[in-house]
């Protein structure tokens, strides 16, 4: 069974299709995903060759329990994630906005990686 969207969810969904129609990560330029919901942010790196999340962080984790979910907060989120891709030796991504407008916290998720040094 299959939830009933209401007008904003479905124009999301369509904005979303449409850019994954043209965007795809690989193994040597991942897609970095961000959703967000009213009260946590998840930011996740995807080979989409092989269909395998390589990395993955939440504003559950421990380190961002404490913080609501603003702009200063998806740019902690953001550089941390930027942190791990060093380690992981990935230094090029696709950026996948899921649909959101580039404002606010997707913005602050995207310029807290690039911070990090990581490019698009």
């Amino acid at each position: 069974m299959q939830k009933k969207l209401n007008d904003k969810e479905r124009r999301r969904y369509k904005r979303k299709i449409h850019i994954r129609k043209r965007i795809h990560g690989t193994s040597e330029r991942p897609r970095l995903s961000v959703f967000k919901s009213n009260k946590n942010l998840f930011v996740q790196v995807i080979d989409d060759d092989t269909a395998n999340t390589l990395l993955s962080i939440s504003t559950l984790e421990k380190a961002f329990l404490a913080d609501k979910l603003n702009v200063a907060t998806g740019s902690k989120v953001g550089e941390e994630m930027g942190k791990r891709l060093k380690d992981k030796n990935i230094s090029s991504i696709v950026f996948d906005r899921n649909g959101y407008l580039y404002h606010g916290v997707v913005k602050a998720v995207a310029d807290g990686v690039r911070k990090a040094g990581i490019e698009f």
